[in-house]
């Protein structure tokens, strides 16, 4: 994550001018600072403009000189550069105001099953910045984002990181709450109840408490040959569970078969 969050940082801005277009890419030379051209330089179609166009051509015309943000080096070492991401001076000097951990209010404009996103306060108008990614928006195990949040709720969330490039500012509300596994890091080797979850092919998943779900593995359901869990058991249905590990690190409760993997079975089947 780290490693994502350097390579989107804002890179330094160049003036160049467009040379010409190498097919859907825009060709351009770095001019210095007595105006003079220097290196060669190429803008992606991608990064040509945040706007809807079928060729740069449309948005840039040979000669003209434009802001560039340096994004880095491929094709044996030539300079690649984000024209969008100076394209809305405004935008671009509100997101670089941010910093990392920073907390922002704003509204939820729009929820969809991929995300949520933002009118952040004090944003350019006409624009929605704000980003939160379905991991980002709570603790707890959700199907849908608006388990989590709904359109026109005014919400607080913690900066992960400003992009000049998308004109986005990623946000978390799970940042300003407190992870649920820290509490419950003392339940290892306790015998709990709760209900099945989900069910995947290859284990189920049993929510524990408020928040906490655990992983029982298929081979801790039963030695027997079966294709899936469902086989077994059903979501909904009460199943008694060993937690085994709760790693704080990666987030996650690994359960085992109380009492042994027939036994624990064989109580499930006398049980329904």
């Amino acid at each position: 994550m780290q490693s994502l969050i350097n390579h989107l940082r804002p890179g330094a801005v160049r003036t160049v001018k467009v040379t010409g277009f190498d097919g859907a890419d825009v060709l351009v030379q770095l001019v210095d600072a007595e105006g003079g051209a220097t290196e060669i330089g190429r803008i992606p179609r991608q990064e040509a403009s945040m706007g809807r166009m079928e060729h740069p051509c449309e948005v840039f015309e040979v000669g003209q000189e434009i802001n560039a943000e340096e994004v880095g080096r491929w094709r044996e070492g030539q300079l690649h550069l984000s024209a969008r991401a100076c394209e809305i001076p405004a935008l671009r000097s509100f997101l670089l105001a941010f910093e990392r951990g920073q907390v922002v209010t704003g509204i939820v404009s729009e929820v969809h099953n991929f995300g949520v996103f933002v009118h952040v306060d004090g944003e350019p108008d006409g624009l929605c910045t704000g980003f939160i990614r379905v991991p980002d928006l709570t603790w707890g195990w959700i199907n849908h984002p608006s388990e989590a949040v709904e359109a026109g709720q005014r919400i607080t969330a913690e900066v992960i990181i400003a992009e000049t490039r998308s004109g986005q500012v990623t946000l978390s509300l799970k940042a300003l709450q407190e992870d649920p596994l820290i509490r419950f890091a003392d339940q290892v080797g306790r015998v709990l109840t709760g209900p099945v979850t989900k069910i995947i092919p290859f284990g189920v998943f049993v929510r524990l408490a408020p928040d906490v779900v655990g992983f029982l593995h298929l081979s801790e359901l039963t030695h027997e040959s079966v294709e899936t869990p469902d086989q077994l058991v059903n979501e909904g249905e009460l199943i008694t569970v060993k937690v085994t590990e709760v790693d704080l690190q990666r987030h996650r409760v690994r359960l085992g078969a109380a009492g042994g993997v027939e036994q624990n079975l064989a109580n499930w089947r006398q049980e329904n």
